[in-house]
């Protein structure tokens, strides 16, 4: 069964995905696939090529060639989940519950101090309760996640 994380209370959901991601891939050699809005994706996708070349974390957006998807440690998507060739963590920036999520280990939601994008975390929270999933809330203290 999946398992999984909200990160509550974020400033910025981009920049500590970011942060997320390079400890996720870096450290733990993790497979990651981000599950975001169009722009939140191409706003990723930007942030992960401006890091400094020490902690550049390579990545590729789900349309890449077939062989590239199953190199890439991370897979930016704003499609369905359950299309990607990795079934690790799912890094969930979406507002809504992620298509397929239920075929990966592990699923992080991260969710920032905006009431509306909370409201929107109680309910995808309810959604994963009432199906009988564990999860585990965390919240986010400056440089917890670096």
């Amino acid at each position: 069964m999946t398992e999984i994380d909200f990160h509550f209370n974020t400033p910025d959901k981009v920049n500590y995905a970011c942060r997320l991601l390079r400890k996720a891939v870096g450290a733990r050699g993790a497979r990651v696939v981000v599950v975001a809005e169009p722009e939140t994706i191409e706003a990723i996708d930007l942030a992960l090529w401006q890091v400094s070349a020490v902690d550049f974390v390579a990545h590729c957006r789900a349309s890449a060639d077939p062989a590239l998807l199953l190199r890439s440690p991370v897979v930016l998507m704003d499609g369905e989940a359950s299309a990607s060739p990795h079934q690790q963590v799912l890094l969930n920036l979406a507002p809504h519950v992620p298509p397929g999520f239920e075929r990966f280990e592990r699923l992080i939601d991260i969710v920032t101090d905006d009431e509306q994008d909370r409201h929107r975390a109680r309910a995808r929270w309810r959604h994963y309760a009432d199906r009988g999933y564990a999860i585990t809330r965390h919240q986010f203290q400056a440089g917890a996640a670096r």
